[in-house]
Formats: structure tokens, sequence, C-alpha cells
């Protein structure tokens, strides 16, 4: 799911000719004209990383910490690996939840804060309530995601959603 994701998230980069060798004659290629960053939320998004380095090697993978309070339901910041120039760089920033949208919101918050100015948000499963503060609170910020779920439940969990996608992933439940 993540390399279909990859690919959507990826389709419409800027790109710069090049000239390329081949075993026959000279051509005019195409390389991709943007430093790419991913960023995964950890620890969940670190499951979609190998997806978008498969298609895209060169790409720097840095970390943002973020949890969610489970009592408060609300983010908090505990790591922070980003390169020190984000502003010529396309950040690709995954999570495979997108619930009430608060670590995304922050996470987002964050980067601009860095000095990111391109920033795309990947996710698997999102609600309606996670994609409209995203939209609401970063209108430039598209959100590339595989399903809308019908809702959050009182613990703001995606219904019918995973559960906990971090724990499902590294096997922690």
């Amino acid at each position: 799911m993540a390399t279909l994701l990859a690919c959507i998230a990826l389709k419409d980069l800027p790109l710069r000719k090049t000239q390329i060798e081949t075993p026959i004659d000279t051509s005019i290629g195409y390389e991709i004209d943007s430093n790419l960053v991913i960023v995964p939320i950890l620890r969940a998004g670190l499951g979609m990383s190998d997806a978008f380095l498969n298609l895209l090697p060169e790409a720097q993978v840095r970390h943002l910490g973020i949890y969610r309070d489970e009592t408060t339901h609300t983010p908090v910041e505990y790591y922070s690996n980003l390169p020190a120039d984000l502003s010529r760089s396309m950040i690709l920033l995954t999570d495979p939840m997108l619930a009430t949208g608060g670590s995304a919101d922050d996470a987002i918050r964050f980067l601009k804060n860095q000095g990111a100015g391109k920033i795309r948000f990947i996710s698997v499963i999102s609600a309606r309530e996670g994609v409209k503060r995203i939209t609401d609170h970063h209108p430039d910020v598209p959100i590339i995601t595989a399903a809308v779920d019908e809702k959050l439940n009182s613990d703001a969990f995606i219904v019918p959603g995973l559960g906990d996608a971090g724990d499902r992933y590294f096997g922690t439940t």
C-alpha cells in the first residue's frame, strides 16, 4: 500500500533534463529536480519508509517523534532529526493514520517553523476530522491517503480503522 501511495505522492515532482549514455547512443533523460526528504512520524511512519526508499534511493530519511497523549488526545513532540536547511527540500511526511489530525498538524507546523515550504502528507487511512483539520490549517499541504474511514470513536481512534498502527507494525500490541 505504501508503494502505491508513494507513486501517487511523487507523480508530479519537478524534473530536469539530463544527458544520459545508453549502450547504443546518447539520449535525453529526466531526473528529479528537488531534494527529497522522507520524514516518518515516529514510530508508525517508519513502516512506510522502505516503500519510498525503494523508489527514491537517493532521498534522505529524517525523523520526527510525536506521540498522542492518550488522555488529552493532543500531540507531544519528543524527537527531531531534520536537516539544517529545509527550504529547498520536498518533505514527504508519512504516518499511516490520520485520525484527529493533531500529530500531523503539529508535525507540519514544526516543519514549516524549520523552514520547510513544500510538504506532502501521506497516510494509509484517514478520518474526516483529520482531513478537515489539515485542509483548514494547511491548505498548501496535499494529503495523499488510501481511504477515509467513517468516523472517530470516543477514544479518537479511526472506525473501523486498524487500531494502533505502530503497535501492529512492530508487533507490540
